[in-house]
């Protein structure tokens, strides 16, 4: 007797709901419970973020029309070798170049908590520049405990 090619229909749908060892399907792999995975990007852009806006809170007269933006490396700066900016000023504009100040930052301590620093620090003189102020000037109370 010959047998048929086709599968039993039992069969098909059972393939599309199990696998061939009978054990449902998966589930992803982070799961719905877990916290979603961050990255270095990810990080400096949520640091510049948050900086910005308390330098505004600080500062909302001067910073009201100020935009800050996030670049990965700066657009001219390959003609000198000794020097690569680590931001751009102009009137309403402050960017960020975010791989000049994540790998020419020298930290004695390479974690997050001295990366945000670094961060944060090139945010402050770069608002210091625009403003024509000192970093320091910018929130003395915040480092009182320095």
């Amino acid at each position: 007797m010959a047998r048929s090619r086709r599968a039993p229909r039992a069969a098909t749908i059972r393939a599309r709901t199990r696998n061939r060892h009978g054990r449902d399907l998966r589930s992803s792999v982070a799961g719905p419970h877990l916290p979603f995975l961050r990255s270095r990007i990810d990080l400096f852009d949520m640091t510049v973020a948050s900086t910005a806006e308390y330098l505004r809170s600080l500062w909302p007269n001067e910073l009201a029309n100020v935009t800050f933006e996030v670049a990965t490396m700066p657009f001219g700066s390959f003609g000198s070798p000794d020097h690569v900016d680590r931001w751009s000023v102009t009137k309403n504009r402050v960017i960020m170049f975010r791989l000049p100040i994540e790998r020419m930052s020298r930290l004695h301590r390479d974690d997050e908590v001295h990366r945000r620093l670094a961060i944060e620090s090139c945010v402050f003189r770069a608002v210091a520049e625009l403003l024509g102020k000192d970093p320091w000037d910018l929130a003395p109370d915040r480092f009182r405990h320095f």
